[in-house]
């Protein structure tokens, strides 16, 4: 008899609508004991002391102490969902990796989106690297890749990742400060590993605080090997591009959302499946040979380093759709388990010394977290294939294997389970000859080519933000020699750069820091647009998108109806403020809900503002430091404001500009008289599709 066991059934595919499971169902202890009472413990007496027998409580309240488990060491705080992955095209030549074996083939997936250096309860709005981790639940097992929203990383081998995180974490003296890379010892290893310096651009631009987990881009970071079945490779880079546009949120918003919803990234992802907006993202690769990449100014094997797509376009292969939320966060989201090593036939490593670590620590680190070996036979782990191995026991141990067999060869089991031959995974036979050492090649010594291509890349307006972010971070330091050594890092990479940095630090301009490779070798890309966010705008489209609407009692009912069902119409989320919930009396007998209050809607919240008409409602909002504190923010922040007929005093009493410097009209201020509110509320839709007017951010800065 084969000894043979199944997983659960794919945790893909969500259950038919039933009753409420709840519903005529009784109340049992962990082995099905019906229980009476659950309100009282059991005592002598109803003043006496409680009987150490109440194995119920006992059983209540053990399990719950032990609900929680060990929360990840990094990327500790994430939000996931349930989706497909569909393939374009057939790819033979390049892989015989099952997601690809077919045009329209659909394989089902589970991502999980994350911050890198906060604990579980942090706030989403933080600046940091993102998670970008995709379980493939293929025919052939389970792939998981597992990336970030940045496409290169801090350090080169894993031999330093414990100590970029020991100094990324909070300081251990104070456990300060949390979520937060702005303290002396992150910036102390910076300065410390010029390494660091080109993700550092990364996550000091817009990238470390996106607008959506639905608006990032994601990023394999290594390099991998595809393998076809004829056993020729490939190298290859993976890139997620969203639908929807890369798109950021603006600083202090940041810090404003860390407090006004701390869950904000977190309810965007949730609510917007749940409206049936499903994110979806294109899964593009960069194919190259060794023989290109022999002859590249960087070594393809330096996680610090991004292949220009200049030099090696992304070729689209599938879409992503997240078309389900999770039905139970602990056990889907927090329980999910990915690994680098987790690889299937036709994907395979290549010798990035940071992947190598990172096929080893993964693994190592779901043992302890989830318990032992057996974390993939937990339901959102399990492949949709049976499971055929002879693979006993353990902690936590959920299948029951069955027959006498347990070890290969054997004939007692009629010789099964056999070994796959040919059609199992094998791996590339890259010849390997050479001595053992430690060290590097010295294509890993150039620190600051890519760096520099990152800031030449950038829009103005983005540059300023890097600017702005480094100040930010750095002055954070009580260690004045750690702000000197990172603003002479930053020397190598822009002079302009470190020259507003030291400005902003009240310190002069130091001497650049001696390079580790003087003569770099002369970059291939000067100039490589894909790498600003402007190179992904999106549809233009509004979806999901909320837009508070500014009410008071005696505003005009008619223009706001009317606002709201264009809004509607373009699947966006209007929201009515006012002083209080509920009916809102208008001048015009029309009937308004208000669903949310000044005190408990901050403008960060919104992605545009209406402000409402009426001679009386606009007198009641002029004395309301509320709408002067949300015509301010989100005028401050570049985003697209309504106004509608007499409220333009509002923008007036504000001190609002509605012209740029120069004289143009702002285009992200709309005013609209009564008659022609429906032409101007299309405008106005249309304005919001920029996400944000750079023309305004730039004339603030």
């Amino acid at each position: 008899m084969t000894n043979t066991t199944k997983s659960s059934a794919s945790p893909s595919r969500k259950p038919e609508a039933t009753a409420d499971p709840a519903a005529h169902t009784v109340l049992v202890t962990n082995q099905g004991v019906p229980i009476g009472d659950n309100q009282n413990s059991l005592k002598a007496g109803l003043r006496g002391p409680v009987l150490l027998e109440d194995f119920i409580l006992r059983e209540k309240i053990t399990h719950f102490d032990h609900e929680r488990i060990p929360e990840r060491i990094v990327h500790a705080r994430g939000s996931a969902a349930h989706g497909y992955f569909e393939a374009y095209k057939a790819l033979p030549d390049l892989t015989r990796a099952a997601p690809f074996r077919e045009a329209g083939k659909i394989t089902p997936v589970f991502a999980r989106f994350s911050t890198v250096a906060g604990e579980r309860g942090s706030a989403d709005t933080a600046r940091d690297v993102r998670g970008f981790a995709v379980k493939f639940y293929t025919d052939e097992g389970n792939w998981d890749l597992v990336g970030n929203n940045i496409p290169v990383f801090f350090i080169q081998d894993a031999m330093k990742f414990p100590d970029l995180i020991h100094a990324v974490k909070p300081e251990p003296h104070h456990g300060m400060p949390q979520a937060a890379s702005a303290h002396d010892t992150f910036w102390d290893f910076a300065s410390l590993s010029p390494e660091t310096t080109h993700t550092l651009m990364w996550v000091m631009s817009d990238r470390g605080i996106p607008r959506s987990l639905r608006m990032m881009q994601g990023f394999g970071v290594h390099t991998f090997r595809l393998v076809n079945a004829l056993g020729k490779s490939h190298f290859v880079k993976f890139h997620w591009k969203p639908l929807l546009g890369t798109h950021a949120l603006v600083w202090d918003e940041a810090v404003v959302l860390a407090g006004a919803d701390s869950d904000f990234h977190r309810r965007d992802l949730w609510e917007a499946i749940e409206a049936g907006e499903f994110p979806e993202w294109e899964l593009g690769l960069q194919v190259f040979t060794e023989a290109q990449a022999e002859a590249f100014s960087f070594d393809v094997l330096d996680a610090t380093k991004l292949i220009p797509e200049e030099l090696v376009p992304v070729t689209p292969v599938g879409r992503m759709v997240l078309n389900r939320n999770p039905d139970n966060f602990f056990a889907e989201t927090e329980q999910v388990a990915f690994c680098a090593a987790h690889v299937i036939p036709g994907i395979d490593f290549s010798n990035d010394p940071l992947l190598a670590g990172r096929i080893h620590s993964y693994i190592d680190t779901q043992i302890s977290r989830l318990g032992g070996v057996n974390f993939h036979e937990l339901p959102i782990n399990a492949p949709k294939v049976p499971i055929h191995n002879n693979q006993r026991d353990g902690l936590h141990r959920m299948a029951v294997p069955t027959g006498r067999v347990a070890y290969e060869p054997n004939s007692l089991g009629g010789g099964c389970p056999f070994q796959a031959g040919a059609a199992g995974f094998a791996s590339f036979p890259q010849a390997v000859q050479d001595d053992k050492v430690r060290g590097k090649p010295e294509k890993f010594s150039d620190h600051y080519s890519q760096a520099t291509l990152f800031w030449d890349s950038q829009t103005p307006l983005e540059q300023a933000h890097i600017a702005a972010g480094f100040r930010f971070e750095l002055s954070k330091l009580t260690v004045p020699a750690i702000q000197e050594r990172m603003v002479a890092s930053l020397v190598n990479v822009s002079r302009d750069l470190a020259g507003t940095v030291a400005q902003g630090l009240g310190m002069k301009l130091p001497a650049a820091l001696a390079r580790a490779l003087p003569r770099a070798p002369k970059p291939e890309v000067a100039h490589s647009p894909a790498l600003s966010l402007t190179a992904l705008p999106g549809d233009g489209g509004i979806r999901t998108r909320k837009v508070a609407i500014l009410v008071a009692d005696g505003v005009l009912g008619t223009s706001v109806a009317t606002v709201v069902q264009a809004l509607k119409a373009a699947d966006a989320v209007p929201c009515i403020i006012a002083k209080r919930l509920g009916e809102v009396a208008t001048s015009d007998d029309t009937a308004l809900q208000a669903t949310g209050t000044y005190e408990n809607s901050s403008p960060a919240l919104f992605d545009a503002l209406v402000l409402a008409d009426g001679e009386t409602g606009v007198a009641a909002m002029s004395q309301t430091q509320a709408v002067q504190d949300f015509i301010h923010s989100h005028h401050n922040h570049g985003k697209t404001l309504l106004v509608l007929g007499l409220a333009e005093v509002l923008l007036e009493q504000a001190g609002i500009r509605m012209f740029l410097p120069g004289g143009a009209p702002d285009p992200g201020v709309i005013l609209s008289a009564p008659h022609s509110v429906a032409q101007e509320t299309a405008n106005f839709i249309h304005a919001m599709g920029k996400h944000r007017h750079t023309e305004r951010l730039l004339a603030l800065l």
